[in-house]
């Protein structure tokens, strides 16, 4: 009787582990494993209680109520985000306190106090009002990484205007896209952001996204880079003709726990974008919680969550997760090379930053441009890292362990998406025993699971697909007008069960150890491998900075291993380092995961927020048209990757 094909094969586990450093430990918010089997105990208990750390106008009356697919958090309470991020702690004396350093490409600096924040955004409300917003009306901001941006949002919630952030380097199509899908009235951009010592042009991109559409009736311009921008009167306001004229006074809109907060656009397999709807209360107590207690936040801390806040990842941990906490944030507007690739750690040295959270993409930059870089800098301050965006190759994480944390700093690996709205699955600092590429286990009051193509629990040592099994307090309430899609895409699959997309394996000490999207799993000779896994098997080789692989179609195995790979600085690709790289994946993995084409080129296609795009990899490993670029962070690399195609190396 033929062997039921595997969900995905677990083919390797890093066992190399690290303990939390006692005085880390001795200080930590948490460091008694207990607070597991209390939350596991009473989930609703747990979330509940951490919920009564914030301002609400009337309690709720029930903590869950779940109808699959859709939960209610803390119904029939009434609250204000922006309240809880500003008013309670300038009341409670922290008006003096740093909400945001600022840092512009240019080297142009600003420190925004609790008050002055409060302040900015009470004015910002005032003069959405003027202008027309109401509760419940949506609202486009597109902006640069600007205190202005936060200032924006927390207006947005202070009147209850649902609110959806389009990312600054998206495009006018991108922008009109979303407009249209919200419904929004009124658009707050500025007149352009900078980006590698150039301007972008936000208001130009606006003009020509709003020729594409017809709800939006007033534009509101912040003045960034004082150039000159194509103005409609009577549409077109400056923010410094009417903000700073209004009254810094703006009673919070007390709100139903389940208003919606924001839409947050995320790509689909269709052409169009999924609107993920947030809400209030739950999306306010799940960030700030995990927020807390996973990056071990102390009122000293000076935190550096290195993200655009245009992705969910800036919202729950730029703009609401820190500032209900109280912290003192960095914002920094550019990219890390500009002017020279030791920005970001000058920034650090700079500011002191204690807690640097950032995606394993940037890491293995950093590692393909040296550690000479971080050397120029005092990183010092630093007691703890923090890992987001995908999964994080073990090699890459020792790198950012022993170069950027000294040896001395817990890593924080963390997983999590927009659907999610706050981080699932990750290590607890002061409690968890880490290993480089796992991010451990669920977070307290979350429960997920690895399950096959039937639905079945794997056995640890086994591998399949990522469920959570009960509702999280920041989860998606749905896809914006389209109830269908929200549960084709999230819960046919797995009924009651929620299911994004990602594969995972388990090892016998049940860690959890994320392997990307199924969508990119390879099919080799009835083997069902992650890309994860090979690419993590290739960064381990010394010489190798980054890899990508993808299945392309073959005729003995059904499809096999194309590597697309970028070495280190000072290392110059030849057949001799591809067959050194083939025999190392062997020695890592097995004959199985043999790479059959290993091209070397000197960048990978990526997107702004950092992800590969392995569809165009695909496409040009398969000599086919090449499908949208527009999202492509530079999109000169992908005639890089085409020259370099004549030099790739067949097995």
């Amino acid at each position: 009787m033929p062997t039921q094909p595997k969900a995905l094969e677990a083919l390797t586990f890093d066992e190399r582990r690290f303990a939390p450093p006692e005085a880390f430990r001795a200080q930590a918010n948490w460091r008694d494993a207990s607070v597991y089997a209390d939350a596991d105990r009473d989930l609703e208990g747990f979330w509940a209680k951490h919920a009564e750390d914030f301002l609400w106008s009337k309690r709720w009356d029930t903590v869950l109520d779940w109808q699959v697919p859709y939960a209610k958090w803390f119904a029939g309470g009434k609250l204000n985000i922006s309240e809880n991020c500003l008013d309670r702690h300038v009341r409670a004396g922290l008006g003096a306190k740093v909400a945001y350093h600022w840092e512009g490409e240019p080297g142009d600096t600003r420190s925004v106090t609790y008050a002055e924040l409060l302040d900015e955004t009470q004015r910002c409300a005032n003069a959405l009002r003027e202008l027309g917003v109401h509760t419940g009306d949506r609202v486009a901001i597109y902006m640069p990484m600007i205190p202005e941006l936060p200032v924006a949002m927390l207006a947005c919630a202070r009147i209850g205007a649902p609110f959806t952030v389009v990312f600054g380097g998206f495009s006018a199509e991108a922008l009109a896209g979303r407009i249209n899908d919200s419904g929004a009235t009124v658009v707050i951009t500025a007149d352009g952001g900078y980006r590698k010592g150039g301007v972008v042009q936000l208001k130009r991109n606006t003009d020509d996204a709003l020729a594409q559409t017809s709800t939006v009736q007033k534009v509101l311009v912040y003045r960034r880079t004082a150039q000159e921008v194509p103005w409609t009167d009577g549409r077109d306001v400056w923010w410094h003709d009417i903000v700073p004229r209004q009254e810094a006074h703006c009673p919070p809109e007390q709100l139903d726990s389940e208003h919606m907060l924001y839409l947050l656009y995320t790509s689909g397999t269709t052409a169009k974008p999924k609107g993920i709807v947030h809400t209030t209360a739950g999306y306010l107590v799940g960030t700030a919680t995990t927020h807390k207690y996973i990056f071990d936040i102390k009122p000293d801390d000076v935190y550096w969550c290195a993200a655009d806040i245009g992705w969910v990842t800036g919202h729950s941990y730029i703009v609401f997760g820190p500032l209900a906490n109280a912290t003192t944030g960095v914002m920094y507007e550019g990219v890390p090379d500009f002017p020279d690739k030791d920005r970001w750690w000058r920034v650090i040295e700079k500011y002191k930053v204690t807690i640097l959270y950032c995606a394993p993409t940037a890491i293995r930059t950093f590692m393909k441009w040296g550690s000479q870089y971080p050397e120029r800098c005092d990183l010092r301050s630093l007691r703890l890292l923090g890992s987001v965006g995908e999964p994080i190759n073990p090699e890459a994480w020792i790198w950012y362990r022993e170069t950027i944390g000294g040896s001395r700093c817990p890593i924080v690996d963390t997983w999590w998406m927009t659907e999610t709205g706050m981080i699932l699955i990750t290590p607890l600092p002061g409690i968890t025993v880490t290993k480089p590429g796992s991010a451990t286990f669920p977070f307290p009051g979350v429960r997920a699971d690895v399950v096959d193509d039937e639905g079945k629990s794997v056995p640890r040592g086994g591998a399949g697909y990522l469920v959570i099994t009960t509702p999280w307090p920041a989860m998606l309430r749905g896809i914006y007008k389209d109830d269908r899609r929200y549960r084709d895409t999230y819960w046919s699959r797995f009924p009651g069960r929620f299911f994004a997309g990602d594969g995972a394996k388990r090892d016998e000490q049940g860690y959890f150890w994320l392997m990307g999207r199924v969508d990119d799993v390879m099919k080799i000779s009835g083997h069902r491998i992650s890309t994860t896994e090979v690419e993590s098997s290739l960064v381990s080789h010394p010489k190798v900075a980054e890899a990508a692989v993808i299945g392309r179609e073959d005729p003995i195995t059904g499809q096999a291993i194309f590597a697309f790979v970028t070495l280190r600085g000072g290392t110059d690709g030849s057949d001799g380092l591809s067959r050194e790289l083939r025999e190392h994946v062997v020695a890592k993995i097995g004959s199985i995961a043999r790479p059959k084409t290993i091209m070397f080129t000197p960048e990978l296609p990526k997107t702004r927020s950092g992800k590969i795009m392995r569809r165009l990899l695909r496409d040009i490993a398969n000599g086919q048209p090449l499908g949208d670029t527009t999202t492509l962070a530079d999109a000169t690399v992908v005639e890089q990757i085409r020259t370099a195609g004549a030099s790739a190396t067949e097995d």
